[in-house]
């Protein structure tokens, strides 16, 4: 099984990506996405973002996420 985790684009510098999932800071390889700008949430999957999605989408990942490891 695959997962992948929304995170926010801080900084760009290049193709790599400053990125922030819960506080925690990564390195984000931006090769196979285009036109991604800080404030963007990306989907990161094995160190690479493979895909842009919403605010919203983002945030209800993210919500669902909390309340998982919330019940563990």
């Amino acid at each position: 099984m695959c997962l992948s985790i929304p995170v926010k684009i801080l900084s760009i510098d290049g193709d790599m990506a400053e990125v922030s999932a819960g506080g925690t800071i990564f390195k984000a390889g931006l090769q196979m996405i285009e036109n991604a700008a800080p404030g963007d949430y990306v989907l990161l999957h094995a160190g690479f973002a493979i895909q842009k999605i919403s605010d919203e989408e983002a945030e209800e990942t993210l919500r669902i996420l909390r309340e998982m490891d919330e019940s563990v």
